[in-house]
């Protein structure tokens, strides 16, 4: 090394992320409920495990899932979700099970004293946002939502249009 230079050595340091909005490398979104962030206004979300049967894994891992009409309900202390509807697998013939049986959700007990009941007292709704498959295990993000009145939704639609057209005008002057 001769004597006169000096070397610089730059280091880049990344900052923590939001992790809300961060979805991990191990995640695979099997499906989105995007019905429900116009229907709902979202107040809280929570991961649940999910109780499936083999031939209903084959199906998710095939990306075949309804959460549409899904929502969850408090019985005995235990949530389950409803209306949910898993098509049949093709190849599990008579192994296979019925598209739209009640399903478990795998929730810690204070979890679901502090998050489930709340939707009972205040009259709010248990909904899937997203349903996906986290290191290997099938997971439901369940969010506690309230209905969005008619004029809310033209609010919000209103508000997405307009930001669009300021973000198109401003890559019009580019």
């Amino acid at each position: 090394m001769e004597s006169g230079k000096s070397f610089i050595f730059i280091v880049d340091v990344m900052g923590k992320k939001n992790k809300k909005n961060q979805v991990s490398s191990n995640e695979r979104t099997v499906s989105e409920n995007r019905k429900a962030r116009h229907e709902y206004h979202i107040l809280d979300s929570l991961e649940c495990g999910i109780v499936l049967v083999g031939s209903e894994v084959k199906s998710l891992r095939a990306g075949t899932v309804a959460l549409a009409e899904a929502y969850g309900r408090v019985r005995n202390g235990e949530v389950w979700l409803v209306g949910c509807d898993i098509p049949e697998y093709v190849e599990a013939n008579q192994f296979n099970h019925k598209p739209k049986r009640d399903r478990k959700l795998l929730m810690h007990r204070r979890e679901i004293e502090r998050f489930a009941k709340r939707a009972y007292e205040k009259g709010l709704t248990l909904v899937p946002l997203r349903m996906y498959f986290k290191e290997g295990k099938a997971k439901v993000l369940m969010g506690l939502c309230k209905g969005k009145q008619e004029f809310d939704k033209r609010d919000a639609k209103k508000k997405a249009e307009t930001s669009k057209a300021l973000r198109l005008s401003m890559m019009r002057r580019r």
